[in-house]
């Protein structure tokens, strides 16, 4: 496969931004002020998936009756405390990876469960909005990742190829969701290891994002 006809989506939360932990921490403080057991492995659940599968997840958990909008938005409330105070941590090798990609010319995607209007804040927030072509945020579809169709519609607006595309990803839904759409997946593990089955449905799995960018100078010597 030719360098120009190679194109790139990444994930954002977990791949670029180091969020989820975060994330897990606010639900954490909020499962432990409310009493409720078992958060974080309702959230490992959750990694990758939109707010309407989320909440499907959560309520699947604790029953029909829990209130997660209440639990949701205090969570989303800690979260924007701690945000507004300290910023968004990027991942090591985001920026070098995306300026080495943006540099070699290679089209650039963002496919991200959270909202549409949360990532293009974030994004500009961090001075990364500009290096991607297609945003497409997790309300634009109904169906979530596992599912192909976020990847699906990001290909299609990027004019890309499925098969020549590469997705960056952290999470196991996120990588179904690539491997779905019959996309090129790499998984950088975040708050979960790669399994057997990520590694089956994987391309490759780097540490960390500096080796993403290494692997892809590597291709485009060749």
């Amino acid at each position: 496969m030719r360098q120009s006809d190679i194109s790139v989506i990444f994930d954002m939360d977990g791949t670029i931004f180091d969020t989820e932990r975060l994330v897990l921490d606010c639900w954490e403080r909020v499962g432990e002020r409310h009493g409720i057991p078992g958060i974080r492995e309702v959230f490992v659940q959750c990694i990758g998936t939109n707010k309407v599968r989320t909440q499907e997840i959560v309520s699947g958990h604790y029953g029909k009756d829990f209130p997660y909008e209440k639990f949701s938005e205090e969570s989303s409330v800690l979260f924007h405390e701690i945000e507004s105070k300290e910023g968004i941590p990027v991942k090591p090798g985001a920026v070098e990876v995306l300026k080495y990609l943006s540099e070699s010319r290679v089209p650039l995607g963002l496919a991200s469960s959270t909202r549409l209007a949360v990532v293009t804040r974030e994004m500009k927030a961090a001075g990364l909005y500009d290096y991607f072509q297609v945003v497409v945020g997790g309300d634009l579809l109904k169906n979530s990742k596992p599912a192909p169709d976020i990847y699906l519609m990001t290909c299609e607006r990027m004019g890309a190829l499925p098969e020549n595309t590469y997705a960056i990803e952290d999470s196991y839904n996120g990588i179904r969701s690539a491997h779905s759409a019959g996309m090129r997946p790499v998984m950088v593990p975040d708050l979960m290891p790669a399994t057997e089955e990520m590694r089956a449905l994987s391309e490759v799995v780097f540490e960390d994002l500096f080796q993403v960018k290494e692997y892809f100078e590597g291709i485009f010597k060749e």
